[in-house]
């Protein structure tokens, strides 16, 4: 009984740890320049904000590199007027918060893997956990289609529930008329970055099931 616990325990941290670093990977194309434009262009951020399309990629590029490289102060201004209030420049500092915490936490998921990996020096323990990783993959594959049809279909909830998860409670709503910070991302940039994501991630988890599969067969040939 203690060596079947072991088992499952073994399965559910190596299954949250590898859809944690599947989920990591999957987000970081879209943290460039060229996808936000493009989503933004798609979105109409232009028409919404009034900038020109130079002054779109500038205000853009600059909040961009604050949230991915820092320092995150998100004081980016348009001759010399801020873009961002303190509200919306607080909100900003709340969501790089929660990508440090999560790529913090994926890079650790990271290390546990191969600490895993290492650790299976048998045939037998290393079918195991090529079997676990084939199996974490097509899961996630099969749960990103289904939540991410649900996603779309209910959007609107969805993006509710998961700042209520992971923000203060009003800090993240905004006013599109007044505030620049949902005119510069508007809510069809987040549908389709969402989608974007979710297609990456469904593809990562495809191949690393394939890939997964054929190390657990070569293990026990």
């Amino acid at each position: 009984m203690l060596r079947s616990f072991a088992s499952v325990l073994g399965a559910v941290v190596t299954g949250i740890a590898t859809l944690v670093v599947l989920l990591a990977l999957a987000i970081l194309p879209f943290l460039n320049p060229v996808w936000v434009g493009f989503g933004q262009e798609r979105a109409q951020a232009e028409a919404w904000t009034g900038f020109t399309q130079a002054q779109l990629a500038a205000v853009t590029g600059e909040i961009l590199g604050d949230l991915v490289l820092g320092p995150p102060d998100f004081d980016v201004a348009l001759d010399g007027a801020p873009v961002l209030n303190e509200r919306e420049r607080g909100h900003m500092r709340d969501v790089r918060d929660v990508f440090a915490r999560f790529f913090l936490v994926a890079v650790g998921a990271a290390v546990l893997l191969v600490v895993l990996r290492v650790m299976a020096r048998t045939r037998e323990s290393r079918a195991r956990f090529w079997t676990r990783l084939r199996r974490t993959g097509l899961a996630v594959a099969v749960g990103t289609v289904v939540v991410g049809l649900l996603g779309v279909v209910f959007f609107d909830t969805a993006f509710e529930i998961f700042h209520q998860t992971f923000f203060p409670a009003g800090s993240y709503l905004f006013d599109p008329r007044t505030e620049r910070l949902v005119q510069l991302f508007p809510q069809q940039f987040w549908v389709e970055s969402t989608i974007g994501v979710g297609g990456v991630l469904v593809g990562l988890a495809l191949g690393l099931a394939w890939l997964a599969g054929r190390r657990a067969r070569a293990a026990l040939a």
